[in-house]
Formats: structure tokens, C-alpha cells, sequence
């Protein structure tokens, strides 16, 4: 393994500094059991509260299991040690609560009006199209 240089790890420490100058990193977090949320408090001034239910891994957890929340990596990220699940502060500002199968599951159980009316139509017409066959 090739030994770093001291400019190497100097530019490291620099990018370290100014990702936590910029990037949300949390300050505290907590679970709030009458609203059912996760709340964490950024650095920035912030406040963020998501359903952990959403979250892959800890969607069955009890609410104590849900109390047992850490921060990992200077604020960089959230970890649950009984549910074996970890979650990045970017990742969940960003609406990213797990794989994408797990976020493209969560996406098909969405209802609005709109899928509604497509699934009505779609129902008229005998279901779902079917798939042409090519020559």
C-alpha cells in the first residue's frame, strides 16, 4: 500500500472541513412517539422529521427500537445497532429511505387521483395493455 503524502492527507482535511461546512449533518436526533417521526435537529438550524416506517429495515421495529437511535460520522449519518439499519443525513433530506426496489415499492403503494383514474381506465379496457410482440 502506497504511503500517503502530507499534502494527500492536508487536501483530505480540507475536503473533511468543508463538507461539514456545507453538507446537513445532525446535531441531535430523536423519535417522537405521539407524532410517529424521527426528528433531527441539523447543524445548519434545521429541523427534518420523516416516518421511519418508510425507512427500509426498521419498517416492523417496536417504538422503543425506534428511542435507540445514534448519530454516526459527526452528524454525517443515523444508526439503529438493534435493527442493524444506518441511514446517510443527505440520503433522507433527499427522500431516500432505502434500495431503490425498497423506494420503487413505496412508489407503487403511492395513491393519488391521478393513478386512480389511470387504473379505472386501465380496468375498462380489460386491464393492462399487452405487450406486442415483435415480428
Amino acid at each position: 500500500m502506497a504511503e500517503l503524502t502530507n499534502a494527500e492527507i492536508d487536501a483530505a482535511l480540507e475536503r473533511g472541513r468543508l463538507a461539514r461546512a456545507i453538507e446537513p449533518r445532525a446535531a441531535s436526533a430523536r423519535y417522537d412517539r405521539k407524532l410517529g417521526r424521527i426528528v433531527v435537529s441539523l447543524t445548519n438550524g434545521c429541523t427534518f422529521a420523516f416516518p421511519p416506517r418508510l425507512a427500509q429495515g426498521p419498517e416492523t421495529a417496536t417504538d422503543v427500537q425506534f428511542a435507540e437511535i445514534e448519530i454516526l460520522g459527526n452528524g454525517y449519518g443515523l444508526h439503529w445497532e438493534s435493527l442493524d439499519a444506518d441511514f446517510s443525513i443527505p440520503g433522507l433530506l433527499a427522500g431516500i429511505f432505502g434500495t431503490r426496489s425498497h423506494m420503487a415499492r413505496l412508489a407503487g403503494r403511492t395513491k393519488s387521483p391521478a393513478k386512480a383514474a389511470a387504473s379505472r381506465t386501465n380496468g375498462a379496457k380489460g386491464g393492462w395493455p399487452r405487450k406486442m410482440e415483435r415480428a
